[in-house]
């Protein structure tokens, strides 16, 4: 969440030539809610279960740059999931710079909460250790410009063809 993960997706695509696929993006497709409304009126839960099958989706779909919700790795076997679909990234951000990125965006339902920082820090202490299980690359997004970043992470995928 707020790591550039949609900005950054869009350059890779344009500059490899692949599709770009946000899973939020198929989730709000197929279920025709806003993933605010689809927290409000199912729960996390059923969100992430649609993210799930968004993913599925994905298989056999051929080479395409794919930007997940965060919290992806949360459900077990997504992760795995991941690394058969391709060169898994972590956009990595501190807590500051995400903070500062969310915190302009209202439709983020994670973080509407009495204390965003506190829910910004728990969830990178929960989410840390999947991120790097998952992770075949990690970036830092700070101080970095979307540019930037998409210009790392192309380097490193070239290192590993």
């Amino acid at each position: 969440m707020g790591s550039g993960k949609s900005s950054v997706g869009r350059i890779l695509a344009l500059r490899l030539g692949f599709p770009f696929v946000d899973t939020d993006h198929l989730v709000i497709d197929a279920t025709g809610l806003q993933i605010t409304e689809i927290f409000k009126n199912h729960g996390e839960d059923w969100f992430r279960d649609q993210e799930t099958l968004a993913l599925e989706s994905l298989a056999d779909k051929g080479r395409r740059i794919i930007a997940t919700g965060g919290g992806i790795v949360m459900r077990e076997g997504n992760a795995a999931l991941l690394k058969k679909l391709g060169f898994v990234v972590w956009l990595r951000a501190s807590e500051e710079t995400i903070f500062k990125r969310v915190s302009r965006n209202q439709k983020r339902p994670l973080v509407q909460t009495a204390n965003p920082r506190e829910t910004i820090h728990a969830l990178l202490t929960l989410r840390t250790p999947l991120y790097t299980a998952a992770a075949d690359f990690i970036v830092d997004t700070c101080g970095r410009t979307h540019e930037q970043v998409a210009d790392a992470i192309i380097l490193e995928a070239q290192r590993g063809i």
